[in-house]
Formats: structure tokens, C-alpha cells, sequence
């Protein structure tokens, strides 16, 4: 992408016939913007995205966005090159593998209240809304479900003064604070339904407090641009036909490279003295991770002061380290990281996910129900 607007790609997969309008159900991009409470470029995006849409298919903007998740995440610092991933899905006939591919399932929560916003309100509906995702995508078991990225609401001046109008308090009244709480309630929300946490241990209190909780696939992002969650899970089903596969690690920091290298190798990708094989060049489509300044004010025992700088937020260098980190095992900066991985993977670490094309199989290892 060229801009926040850009749809240019989008239209050229169109036009090449590559890909069917009406087969587009989710959108995450990289936007140029800094990533926090005042980052515009993530709605701008969204907007363009819908408009275009809206014109191709002959529909409204709101019947787009019912139809399609828009997850704008947005902070390209570093060598992260602004892009956009689109996901579509179609019904097929004839033969699939016996192996599970990948398959996503996207759903929309309600609109939440200011005051729900970071607490189990949000937790719960979350919830909901990832297990119906993933009925969806028709994946079977949690331990097939690889990714969730979340795009989720977080609080303005505004919405802070309309709860307080209703005599209703918010879990924070720092704008930028609540984009954290989201986040973590939007993870947690993950990991209740995935079973990577008993629900009897989660609590208002919890959230962004005790780091011990936390999902090892969740990815949230919040934004100024929606009261909402806008949930995309990706997983592998049987059901699935695409020559795609999809598979994560959890990095323990964010120079976790063998993390990396074990994301890589669950998808059937080689790595040689820490980068791809190349033989194996070409198929990766895209990775996904998540970043964060350690809490603690250390990496591997050394000191870090990535929290300490009042110019530049610390979502904007972990995004740089780790998008560094990753571009140079892959070898292509067109990677997706998003900053802010509050209960999203241990304290200083986070998830990461690659989706890969498959190596052909033989004809005999066919089976046949085909999505």
C-alpha cells in the first residue's frame, strides 16, 4: 500500500480475476500511522476499503461491513512495509486433502458500553463471538485454531464523559490506558473460549494485573474507529481445500528468533543457520505477530528503556524490534506486527503465526467434501 487509502491492490486482483468480490471476508492491513489513541489512518483505511467494496459489489457501507471484518492495525515502524492481507472464501467441489488446511471464520460483536470496555463484559462477549467464529469456520477443536486477530474499541474523552453522564464508571479515564485494558480483555476473551484458561480464575481484577493469564494465540489490536470487536480466526479444518496451512509458536521475548524458526517448521517450512531454506522460497504468504516493551524493564537480564521514552511510545520500538526480527528469518519486510500484547502471550513475548502454501501432494493422498 501506498497510503492509507490505497486500494490499488485490491483492484488489480480484481480485475486479473485472481479474486471474486463477493468471495472477500476479511481485511488486515498495515497502516502508516503511530499506532495509538489518535491514529486516523487505521479509520481512513477502513473507510477506503469500504467504499470500494461497496461500489464493486453494488451495496451499501454498512452491508460491507457486516459482511467483511476490517482489522486495521496500524504503526509501520522500522522496516514494516504498509500492506494489506485479504482473506476470501469460497464453496468448492471435487477432491481435498486428508490433511487440515486453512480455513477462517470472522464474526462481529455487539457494541460495547464505555464501561464495559477492558472488563469481563468484554471478556464474555469475546467469548461468544470467537466460538461462533470458529463454528464458522467449521474448526472442530481448539488446538486447530492457530490465530484470533481482534480489532477492538477503546476510550475517547467523549465516551469517557457519556458514562459519566450515566453515573457509570470506566476502568480508566487515560485514553491510551484503555487501549491496553481493551486489549487484554479482548485476549483473555480469546482464551476463555480456546480453553487456555478456566473461567473461574478471570475477574475484573485480573485484566492487565496478573500477567500469568494469557493466550498463546490472540492478537488485539484497538482502535478509535468502532465500539465493537471485529474477530478473524484462523485455523486448519479437514473441510478445508485451500493450499494454504496456517501454524504459530509464541515468542518468549522479542528476539525470540527460534520462535520464529518453530512457527516456520509447523507450517512444513525449512530453516537453515537461522533463515528459510531456499528452496522453500515463495511460500510464505504472511506472518503475524504480536509485540510488546517487557513490563519488567529487561530483556534477557538486560536493561531496556523502551517504557522510559516520553517521545516515542514503547508499542512504536517493539514493533520495530520485532518486525526486525522476523524480516530478517524470511527475508521480506511485508510482515504484520502489532504492537500492544497485553495477556497476549507471556509477559514481553507474543504469538506468531505464519500461513504458508503446502507442498503438492500425490494424487492418492485426496480425499473428497471440499470447502
Amino acid at each position: 500500500m501506498f497510503g492509507p487509502s490505497d486500494v490499488s491492490g485490491l483492484k488489480a486482483l480484481f480485475d486479473q480475476g485472481t479474486l471474486n468480490p463477493e468471495d472477500v471476508i476479511a481485511i488486515l492491513a498495515k497502516t502508516e500511522g503511530n499506532g495509538c489513541v489518535n491514529d486516523f489512518t487505521r479509520g481512513y483505511s477502513t473507510f477506503a476499503f469500504q467504499v470500494f467494496l461497496a461500489r464493486v459489489l453494488g451495496i451499501s457501507c454498512e452491508e460491507v461491513g457486516r459482511r467483511v471484518a476490517f482489522v486495521m492495525s496500524g504503526g509501520t515502524e522500522g522496516i514494516l512495509s504498509p500492506h494489506a492481507t485479504i482473506f476470501a472464501r469460497r464453496e468448492a467441489s471435487g477432491e481435498t486433502s486428508v490433511e487440515k488446511r486453512l480455513t477462517t471464520g470472522i464474526s462481529h460483536s455487539r457494541e460495547f458500553l464505555p464501561e464495559e470496555i477492558g472488563r469481563m463484559a468484554q471478556v464474555q462477549e469475546v467469548k461468544r463471538s470467537v466460538l461462533e467464529a470458529m463454528r464458522e469456520a467449521e474448526i472442530e477443536s481448539s488446538k486447530d485454531v492457530h490465530f484470533v486477530q481482534i480489532k477492538c474499541p477503546l476510550l475517547t474523552s467523549e465516551r469517557i464523559e457519556a458514562a459519566r453522564r450515566r453515573n457509570k464508571t470506566v476502568v480508566t479515564v487515560d485514553t491510551y490506558e484503555s487501549m491496553g485494558y481493551s486489549r487484554g480483555a479482548s485476549a483473555l476473551g480469546v482464551a476463555l473460549a480456546l480453553g487456555e484458561i478456566d473461567e473461574s480464575k478471570l475477574s475484573d481484577q485480573v485484566i492487565c494485573k496478573n500477567w500469568e493469564f494469557y493466550s498463546g494465540v490472540a492478537s488485539t489490536s484497538a482502535g478509535v474507529e468502532l465500539m465493537n470487536c471485529e474477530i478473524v480466526t484462523m485455523g486448519n479444518s479437514f473441510t478445508s481445500s485451500s493450499d494454504l496451512v496456517i501454524g504459530h509458536s509464541v515468542m518468549q521475548d522479542a528476539i525470540d528468533s527460534k520462535a520464529v524458526h518453530e512457527a516456520l517448521r509447523s507450517v512444513g517450512m525449512r530453516v537453515v543457520e537461522g533463515v528459510i531454506d531456499p528452496t522453500d522460497t515463495g511460500r510464505v504468504v504472511n506472518v503475524f505477530a504480536k509485540s510488546e516493551a517487557d513490563p519488567s524493564g529487561f530483556i534477557r537480564n538486560r536493561r531496556h528503556t523502551m517504557l522510559n521514552d516520553s517521545d516515542i511510545n514503547n508499542t512504536r520500538h517493539s514493533r520495530a524490534v520485532v518486525g526486525a526480527v522476523i524480516a530478517s528469518i524470511i527475508g521480506d519486510p511485508m510482515i504484520y506486527v502489532s504492537g500492544g500484547a497485553e495477556h497476549q502471550g507471556p509477559a514481553g513475548g507474543g504469538p506468531v503465526a505464519v500461513i504458508a502454501h503446502v507442498l503438492p501432494k500425490k494424487p492418492q493422498d485426496h480425499g473428497t467434501n471440499s470447502r
